[in-house]
């Protein structure tokens, strides 16, 4: 029978509680966040880098390239994508 329960990180938050200054309820939202942060989809990471870019000033042009450069240093690459590819993602 599966079990129907999230997993739980315990050894990873044991151990960031052992070797960082973070409590325990800390630790936990830190792993949560990562793994939130690493769960996004290659979509979902285009718009809010988007978004982010764009709150900090950037125009389109700067803003899809850097996006280009930074896709493949994803924990788990996608493919590569074109400009073209990024601006459609953002705008439909």
């Amino acid at each position: 029978m599966l079990d129907s329960r999230p997993p739980t990180h315990d050894d990873l938050i044991d151990h960031l509680v052992r070797t960082t200054a973070l409590a325990r309820g800390e630790a936990n939202r830190v792993v949560l966040d990562v793994l939130a942060y690493f769960d996004e989809t290659t979509e979902e990471f285009v718009r809010r880098r988007h978004r982010e870019l764009r709150s900090g000033g950037f125009r389109n042009t700067e803003i899809f390239e850097r996006i280009s450069t930074e896709l493949p240093h994803r924990a788990v690459a996608p493919a590569q994508l074109s400009l073209r590819q990024l601006r459609r993602i953002v705008y439909g």
